[in-house]
């Protein structure tokens, strides 16, 4: 796993993309900047078992290097199709080199597609968010999260994990602060910290967790609960 040294020395302001540079450190970068990622991976694994049906398929909405459908081919039937989804070439390329390394057998496909113009899903018993719902432009979420809705089958189940604001100014501030002493714990300085918040500052925009409950229960969905909670980071599944 190549280190995540992107913001180490100082760079010009530019606003963050998954390009090859941030793909090719991603696994690095994900485990040491989002809170109990390994454990959030186990849990939708567990979720994903239990919702899961054979013959459908599985959706990873913006699948990065493919961690999640890896884990969840461990557990799952083989006649249930993964679709991993992403808006970067270089994330898909990386996705498909670490599906074939696994030794993932199962029919798959990857999509590159922009979840800013919707979305489109077929027999799907489980979808996933993991991260991704963040980067959509808010003026498009709730669309996306509606027709997300439409096209499930009956019971399936959306896996959404969020970075999330606090409920009212002080507890954000007081779980940004938390958040970025969980940083510094994994070795980044605070100029990495500076320069990685200042680059996803227009493109990484949160919503608060109850916001985002909201807009689940309002598009349709049955049943929403939280599942994870550390500080400024959610787990959240809603059935339909």
């Amino acid at each position: 796993m190549s280190q995540d040294n992107i913001f180490k020395e100082p760079k010009k302001p530019d606003d963050f993309s998954f390009n090859k540079s941030v793909v090719t450190v991603f696994d690095d970068m994900v485990t040491r900047s989002v809170p109990f990622y390994l454990e959030i991976q186990r849990m939708m694994t567990e979720l994903a078992k239990d919702f899961a049906v054979p013959g459908t398929r599985v959706y990873d909405l913006g699948c990065s290097t493919g961690t999640t459908l890896i884990n969840f081919d461990k557990v799952l039937a083989d006649t249930i199709d993964f679709v991993g989804m992403d808006n970067s070439e270089e994330m898909l390329k990386k996705c498909d080199k670490n599906f074939k390394d696994s030794g993932l057998t199962r029919k798959y496909s990857l999509i590159n597609h922009d979840l800013n113009s919707g979305i489109q899903i077929e027999n799907a018993s489980v979808v996933v968010l993991c991260l991704t719902l963040q980067f959509v432009r808010p003026l498009y979420r709730e669309r996306l999260v509606q027709e997300i809705y439409n096209q499930m089958n009956p019971n399936a189940c959306l896996i959404l994990i969020e970075k999330v604001l606090g409920e009212d100014s002080l507890f954000n501030r007081l779980f940004i602060k938390y958040y970025y002493d969980f940083k510094r714990r994994n070795n980044y300085d605070d100029m990495e910290i500076a320069q990685k918040r200042e680059a996803l500052e227009n493109v990484l925009i949160p919503y608060k967790l109850m916001e985002n409950r909201e807009m689940l229960l309002s598009k349709g969905f049955k049943y929403v609960e939280t599942f994870f909670k550390w500080y400024n980071f959610s787990g959240m599944i809603a059935v339909k």
